[in-house]
């Protein structure tokens, strides 16, 4: 039986965090979208909250993903800010990890930007449209 969708669930039903009290279960829903981002691919913390139905919690996907760095089934160091930048970096010991990890999987940086940002920007509000 197909579970109907209610306003305000992602395209992929997973629920929405709805005040404090939830914020473990947003950040697992940021954790399962950033576990699709394929390598050599890169998002942006806006386009995984926007997809989360929580367009304006950019910076809570951040701090989600600052939570991540020591889990090796997370791949934060492929969600970067709106325009490319590594503005994560800082939360990778050492610093430099981030970009080293982008470059491993044949992603261009230069001055802590990815090269290309907008050919390799990974869509989730697409890429996993029903």
């Amino acid at each position: 039986m197909k579970r109907e969708k209610h306003k305000g669930e992602p395209k992929s039903g997973l629920p929405i965090a709805k005040n404090a009290d939830s914020q473990h279960n947003f950040f697992e829903n940021v954790w399962d979208v950033a576990r699709q981002i394929p390598k050599g691919r890169v998002t942006s913390y806006g386009s995984i909250a926007a997809y989360l139905g929580a367009r304006s919690s950019a910076r809570m996907v951040g701090w989600a993903m600052n939570g991540a760095h020591a889990r090796k089934d997370i791949p934060a160091h492929r969600v970067v800010n709106r325009v490319g930048l590594l503005s994560g970096r800082a939360h990778f010991s050492p610093p430099e990890k981030m970009q080293a990890l982008l470059e491993k999987e044949g992603i261009e940086v230069k001055d802590h930007q990815v090269v290309h940002f907008k050919e390799l920007f990974w869509d989730p509000a697409i890429e996993l449209a029903l």
